[in-house]
């Protein structure tokens, strides 16, 4: 039997070729996944389309573009993505203090044209392929990812916004900084069997859970199995809640 508490959290991450992959996976794995995640690359292929689709399964998804622009043009698409139904949605935290403040107006505004509940508005942190050694020697930041991805958490709360996306590392310092009730989103979640991939802040799904992730991405150990029915359920086992 599929405990509910968990599967809210789990988000999975449509990153697939085609619109029938998509679609095939929403109708395979709907049971036991609480949002669909729709990122770039499936949107900039079949936006509206998939969209569509997992709204008429009545499910829930997340639109994860990562928004980063000037403010008025984040503000803007941020009422475009309240328009299209997204449950929630992220922006970088690194586009600054004002973006972030304009993009909950812009979501907070449509909201109320539809007379609906606002979406959740995650704000990414430091990307999990983002390591150490690429931000000492490529982006040249002295800083520690712990302490970036901190001071980002703290600057969304700053703006308003209801969480953000951050890996399992950093999770507990986030929550201790900003709140319990702060969402924190975690993606790199990699079950004890599956590869680490090109993820390299990585944790399992019982560690994230235990140290109080609000929500769980998982891909590929899943989207790539062979059987992905059996890949989600022995995630479920990983919990211990099958």
């Amino acid at each position: 039997m599929i405990d509910e508490k968990i599967k809210e959290k789990i988000v999975l991450a449509l990153d697939v070729e085609t619109l029938e992959e998509a679609k095939k996976l929403v109708d395979e794995l709907n049971p036991y996944v609480g949002t669909f995640k729709v990122g770039l690359q499936l949107y900039t292929g079949f936006g509206n389309e998939i969209i569509d689709y997992i709204k008429s399964k009545n499910s829930n998804f997340f639109l994860d573009v990562k928004l980063m622009d000037i403010p008025n043009t984040v503000k803007k698409a941020s009422e475009n993505i309240v328009l299209r139904g997204a449950n929630f949605y992220n922006v970088h935290a690194l586009g600054g203090l004002e973006m972030m403040k304009q993009s909950k107006e812009g979501a907070y505004k449509a909201a109320e044209k539809l007379g609906k509940k606002p979406p959740l508005i995650l704000a990414v942190t430091v990307l999990t392929s983002i390591s150490q050694e690429v931000l000492d020697n490529e982006i040249k930041v002295n800083t520690q990812v712990r302490e970036l991805a901190i001071n980002l958490a703290k600057l969304a709360k700053e703006a308003g916004l209801d969480g953000v996306v951050a890996s399992v590392h950093e999770l507990r310092a986030i929550k201790e900084a900003c709140g319990e009730d702060f969402k924190v989103l975690c993606p790199g979640i990699r079950p004890l069997w599956s590869l680490k991939d090109d993820q390299k802040r990585i944790a399992t799904p019982a560690q994230a859970l235990k140290d109080g992730a609000d929500f769980l991405v998982i891909g590929r150990a899943v989207t790539a199995a062979e059987d992905r029915v059996e890949a989600m359920k022995k995630i479920y086992e990983e919990t211990g809640v099958i």
